[in-house]
């Protein structure tokens, strides 16, 4: 008896550890209650966690991009309506609001049953669980891929190729992808990659690795280019943030400093301006308060 209470309490310990590893029991995301969800890797899989606070931003507030924002804005129009709309690929200069233009789809379109899912691109795998979750529910769903880019040793990207080309295109027909990206074909490219390039009968044949490398780029339906702001660009979006924080006096002297805030970042970007915004309305208001 004493070796069979023996082996009854390792069989105990042993579970109680087993336990530990597995994933916690997943509850049933309420969609009516969530707006925001992240995809997290876990053991033997994947899980969905809702996010109790997304960040919410205002369409109005993308200051300098009114093309890029009246493109996004009616592509996702299109697809809360139940109309034909296309995945969409956010590509250029950084800091000029592209990942805050698809933040920004979700506070205008939220109410309408939109929802916005986060899934970081080593996950990109996991996309055909996503869209059996997602292909059950009433809601219409953005798969959100921010920064993405692949290696020349990645072969991650042909994950997503096939989800922008196969069940998210034919079957699932209220999941989209969204995704940002500083480079346009998303994968590295070497001027090696010249050297295949053919002349046919006077035409120019790219060769296999750069038709590659555009195949899964071209299989966003629309292509959103982002680009460097000019200056009088750059100090009209700063001028709009003082505003914002209730400092209308923007002249010479602030507008130097504003400047010379963007020449040390290297960048005149949106992001450059609301930071110079925050740092210098935190100063003055500071500074109004005697200390």
């Amino acid at each position: 008896m004493d070796y069979l209470d023996q082996f009854l309490h390792r069989a105990e310990r042993l579970l109680d550890r087993l336990e530990d590893l597995l994933p916690p029991k997943v509850l049933p995301m309420d969609w009516s209650a969530i707006l925001a969800a992240r995809w997290r890797k876990v053991s033997f899989g994947g899980r969905l966690e809702p996010v109790p606070l997304p960040h919410m931003l205002d369409l109005d507030d993308l200051q300098g991009i009114d093309d890029q924002r009246n493109r996004v804005d009616r592509n996702t129009c299109q697809f809360v309506e139940g109309l034909p709309a296309n995945n969409v690929l956010l590509t250029g200069a950084r800091g000029t609001g592209k990942s805050s233009l698809v933040k920004a789809m979700l506070t205008r379109y939220g109410h309408k049953g939109l929802r916005l899912v986060e899934v970081d691109k080593a996950d990109l795998v996991d996309l055909p669980d996503l869209v059996s979750i997602f292909v059950k529910q009433d809601y219409r769903f953005i798969v959100f891929c921010d920064d993405l880019s692949f290696e020349d040793n990645d072969a991650s990207y042909k994950s997503l190729k096939v989800a922008l080309d196969g069940s998210l295109g034919g079957y699932a027909r209220n999941v989209l992808i969204y995704a940002t990206s500083n480079r346009r074909h998303l994968l590295p490219e070497h001027m090696s990659e010249n050297l295949e390039t053919q002349h046919v009968n006077g035409e120019i044949h790219p060769g296999e690795t750069t038709e590659e490398k555009i195949s899964l780029s071209e299989r966003f339906g629309l292509w959103v280019p982002f680009y460097p702001f000019t200056q009088s660009e750059y100090l009209a979006i700063t001028a709009y943030w003082l505003n914002h924080f209730g400092l209308n006096l923007f002249g010479p002297e602030i507008q130097g400093e504003a400047l010379r805030f963007a020449l040390e970042r290297g960048s005149r970007s949106g992001r450059v301006a609301w930071q110079f915004a925050c740092d210098f309305a935190g100063r003055t208001r500071l500074h109004e308060a005697g200390h």
